[in-house]
């Protein structure tokens, strides 16, 4: 078997002047801003891991000290939430945009059409990412997939070392992993050093909104932010803790924190 190959791209600095939402940065970005980001990462030869914060992934990072440090060190960090916008407001920020992939997919899509770059889909159940692949093209004839592949395999050993040849074969600008948070994260942070890629992207559930298979937030939902209570709708038995007792959970530690700042020296 073809043995990965360390990345030869240099990694860019995180960028500066970041909010602070319980120990996790937030970049102040917008999607045509991620975009030009990667623009730069791409044309400079440089390696870059973006990442987005919603709520969910605030908590996991409270009970797992090596995924807030993980964030820390993240090149870019975007909001990919309400919840993380109502906590920014309370501790003082102004918070930027809602970023989220249902719409930056599509979005990525037409970017990398247009300026000639590549794309590579990293996980789903097995035929969701090719499913994805084939929708996007079909919207932008000359959009580069040069790969995919599903998200159920080890990702330790052997299984994992042949999806990163693979990936290092076919060298692609973005690549987009989609295990759900933290396993998305942990699999960047322990393989991005071998990976021949300019830009790797934590995308969640972002190919099974581009497969179809995942069903998109009306917007007039999206207009009053309660996307949350919508996708909760839909699987009220998975996402109860998440949602139920994870939204309260957050807000407490964010009324916590404020305390903490405006009685603090």
């Amino acid at each position: 078997m073809e043995r990965p190959v360390r990345s030869a791209y240099p990694l860019v600095r995180p960028r500066s002047r970041r909010l602070d939402c319980l120990g996790i940065p937030v970049d102040c970005v917008d999607s045509s801003q991620i975009l030009d980001f990667m623009a730069e990462v791409i044309a400079r030869g440089h390696q870059a891991v973006i990442l987005n914060v919603n709520v969910n992934l605030a908590n996991l990072a409270a009970r797992q000290p090596w995924l807030k440090a993980y964030f820390q060190q993240g090149h870019l960090v975007f909001c990919d939430g309400d919840g993380i916008r109502w906590g920014l407001r309370i501790l003082g920020f102004r918070p930027p945009p809602k970023v989220t992939y249902n719409e930056l997919l599509w979005d990525i899509a037409r970017w990398s059409s247009e300026r000639g770059f590549s794309l590579y889909f990293l996980g789903a159940r097995p035929g969701v990412a090719e499913r994805a692949a084939d929708k996007l093209r079909a919207c932008h004839p000359h959009l580069r997939v040069l790969g995919t592949h599903h998200g159920y395999f080890e990702k330790e050993g052997r299984e994992n070392d042949a999806v990163v040849a693979e990936i290092n074969r076919l060298r692609p600008d973005v690549l987009l992993v989609c295990f759900g948070m933290p396993a998305q994260e942990r699999w960047v942070r322990d393989n991005s050093p071998r990976l021949a890629v300019h830009a790797l992207m934590t995308g969640g559930a972002a190919l099974d909104y581009g497969a179809g298979v995942a069903r998109t937030t009306p917007r007039w939902i999206k207009h009053l932010q309660l996307e949350w209570l919508f996708r909760f709708s839909l699987e009220p038995a998975r996402l109860f803790s998440r949602y139920i007792i994870g939204n309260p959970l957050f807000i407490g530690r964010v009324l916590a924190e404020r305390f903490r700042m405006a009685w603090s020296p």
